[in-house]
C-alpha cells in the first residue's frame, strides 16, 4: 500500500510572482499535498509598493492552480515593512487543523511568523525555513551584532531545516551557527520557459520596440529594469555610462520610484544616450529583457538575491551585477554568464561592460544555462529536504 501524500503547508505573507509556478508544479504531484497560508493578502487587489511608489497588481494570475487560504491579519498597519505588520491570531489553529506533516515558512522578522516557529516547534511539527539573507552589507562586530547573533541562534534552534538559496545565504546560516546537517540547498528559481520559449517572436517584438525608441540596430544597449531608488544606484549608473566613450552606447532604464524625477531629468539632458520607460508588468518582461544586449543590476546594498538576473539569462542576455548582489556568485558562474563588478568601483564596471560589448554572446547557450534555476530544480531539492527531515511516515 503506497504512502499517504506528504502534507506540506506554506506560510508566506502574500503571493509572489516567482513562487507561483513552484506552487503550481507541487500541486500536480501525487505524493505531496500543499496548502498556502497567506498572512498579509492574497493579491486580490492592487497593493502599494513603496519602492515603485505606486499601487499595482501583477497582470498574471498568482493564485490559480493550487490550494490556499488567506489568514485574517489584525495588524493596525498591515504589511511586511515592519515587525508588527503581520498579526494573525488564528494562524496556528488553522495550520494545525489542516494537519501538516511539515511547514515551509518564509521570513522570520514578523510577529506571526516568529510565533509560528515557536508554537510549531513546541508541537513537534517540522519547520523548513526559507530566506535569502546574507552578510554582504553587515558589520560583523559591536553590541548590535552580538545581540543579533544571540537572538538568531535562539530562534534557529527551533527550526528543523534551512533551505539556503545560494552561496551567500549558506554563509549567513553557517555564521549564525546552523550545522551543516540542517542545511539543504534549494535555489531561487523562475519559470525559465516563460522567458526562453517563443524566442523568435519575443526578439522581433523587442526589435520593434527599440525602433520605436529610435535606437539604431548597431547600438550597444545596456538595460536596467527595477526600482528607481538609492540602493539600486540608477543615478550613479547613468553617470558611469555617460562618461564612457563607447560609440552608439544606449542605456535603457525601465521602472519607477523615488528617484524617477532625477532619472528623467538626466535622460532629458542626454537624449541620445538614455531612454526611460515606465514600470512594466510581468507579461511584458520577456520582451523587456530583450531590449538590451546586456542587463545590469548595480545595487549597493540590501539586494538579497536579484531574480531579475536569472530572468535576463533565461532571456538570452548576459548580466553585469554588483558584488553586493546576493545572487552574484551563483548566477555568474563564468564569463559566459557575464561579470561581477566591485560595488562602488565604477571604473571596474566600465572595464567589464566594454569587454562584454566586445565579445559576442551566445543567447541560445545562455537560455540553456538558465535551466539550472528552473522550478523543477527547486522542486527536487525541496522534496529531498522533506525526505531527510520527516520521520518514518505512516502508510
Amino acid at each position: 500500500m503506497p504512502s499517504k501524500p506528504i502534507r506540506l503547508a506554506f506560510v508566506v505573507s502574500h503571493p509572489v510572482q516567482y513562487y507561483t509556478p513552484f506552487y503550481r508544479r507541487l500541486a500536480t504531484r501525487h505524493d505531496v499535498r500543499i496548502r498556502i497560508f497567506f498572512t498579509w493578502h492574497a493579491g486580490e487587489a492592487p497593493a502599494h509598493d513603496p519602492g515603485f511608489q505606486q499601487a499595482f497588481a501583477w497582470d498574471i494570475r498568482l493564485t490559480d492552480g493550487y490550494d490556499y487560504e488567506l489568514v485574517p491579519n489584525l495588524a493596525r498597519d498591515p504589511g511586511t515593512h515592519h515587525f508588527w505588520g503581520l498579526r494573525n491570531p488564528s494562524l496556528i489553529d488553522r495550520l494545525l487543523s489542516w494537519k501538516p506533516d511539515a511547514v515551509h515558512l518564509t521570513g522570520y522578522a514578523f510577529y506571526s511568523h516568529l510565533m509560528a516557529i515557536r508554537r510549531l516547534s513546541q508541537r513537534d511539527v517540522p519547520v523548513l525555513f526559507r530566506g535569502d539573507s546574507h552578510l554582504l552589507d553587515k558589520q560583523q562586530k559591536g553590541l548590535r551584532w552580538e545581540l543579533k547573533r544571540f537572538v538568531l541562534r535562539k530562534i534557529y534552534r527551533s527550526i528543523t531545516g534551512f533551505l539556503y538559496v545560494g552561496k551567500n545565504n549558506y554563509d549567513y546560516y553557517r555564521t549564525f551557527g546552523v550545522p551543516e546537517s540542517r542545511l539543504f540547498r534549494c535555489p531561487h528559481s523562475i519559470d525559465v520557459n516563460r522567458f526562453a520559449e517563443s524566442n523568435d517572436q519575443l526578439e522581433a517584438e523587442a526589435r520593434r520596440w527599440r525602433k520605436e525608441m529610435r535606437i539604431s540596430e548597431s547600438a550597444k544597449v545596456l538595460l536596467y529594469a527595477g526600482k528607481f531608488e538609492p540602493k539600486k544606484q540608477p543615478l550613479q549608473l547613468m553617470k558611469a555610462v555617460s562618461s564612457m566613450t563607447i560609440s552608439d552606447l544606449v542605456l535603457v532604464l525601465v521602472g519607477s520610484g523615488q528617484l524617477e524625477k532625477q532619472v528623467r531629468h538626466i535622460a532629458a539632458e542626454h537624449p541620445d544616450m538614455f531612454r526611460v520607460l515606465p514600470f512594466q508588468n510581468q507579461s511584458l518582461m520577456p520582451v523587456v529583457y530583450r531590449l538590451g544586449d546586456v542587463f545590469t543590476l548595480p545595487s549597493a546594498y540590501d539586494e538579497t538575491w536579484g531574480l531579475a538576473a536569472n530572468e535576463a539569462l533565461a532571456s538570452g542576455r548576459r548580466v553585469l551585477v554588483s558584488s553586493k548582489v546576493g545572487c552574484a556568485p551563483d548566477v555568474v558562474e563564468s564569463k559566459a554568464d557575464g561579470y561581477i563588478f566591485i560595488s562602488g568601483d565604477w571604473a571596474d564596471f566600465q572595464t567589464k561592460l566594454r569587454d562584454l560589448f566586445q565579445k559576442p554572446a551566445d543567447p541560445a547557450a545562455l537560455r540553456a544555462r538558465a535551466a539550472r534555476f528552473n522550478i523543477d530544480v527547486t522542486e527536487r531539492a525541496l522534496y529531498h529536504a522533506l525526505e531527510v527531515i520527516l520521520p518514518r511516515r505512516r502508510v
